[in-house]
């Protein structure tokens, strides 16, 4: 094993490609975090940067996948990325319909993280996130925000 090699954990989830298709695999995660204290969360992966992230199917063969692509990405159930945050216990919590590209819309979740009096569903669409959480009642959905046409409390 190479001195350079930094050890990932996998984390499983399902992609909701544009095109409609659907894949279940693993993504490649740190055991930490620039941005928080912690392990590297689905979230952090995908608004790390643009371009492609290497996503290992079912099959067991890895591939990059395009940022731009990925309508959705479905964690397993029972896993809320948000609630490890330090503020998720504070934060406003606001029930909203989405309705994205391909016509489907989903109705749960979000956690405006915001200070008092800018937690209003209009400031967090403009925070500058690519992937957005959105809670259902069973699992968590990262949504590529390219590809949200509407947010409707």
């Amino acid at each position: 094993m190479s001195e350079f090699r930094v050890e990932k954990r996998r984390e499983a989830v399902e992609l909701t490609l544009v095109t409609g298709a659907t894949l279940a695999g693993r993504l490649f995660l740190a055991g930490s975090s620039h941005r928080h204290s912690g392990p590297e969360r689905v979230g952090d992966l995908l608004n790390a940067e643009g371009g492609f992230f290497p996503f290992e199917g079912a099959d067991g063969h890895t591939s990059l996948v395009n940022r731009a692509h990925v309508l959705t990405v479905t964690l397993p159930a029972l896993v809320i990325e948000t609630e490890l945050d330090s503020s998720y216990g504070v934060a406003t919590r606001r029930t909203v319909t989405v309705l994205l590209t391909s016509g489907a819309a989903m109705t749960g979740v979000v956690t405006v993280q915001r200070p008092p009096g800018r937690d209003r569903l209009s400031d967090y669409a403009h925070v500058d996130e690519r992937f957005r959480y959105l809670e259902l009642p069973d699992r968590a959905v990262l949504i590529n925000s390219a590809h949200i046409v509407s947010l409707a409390e």
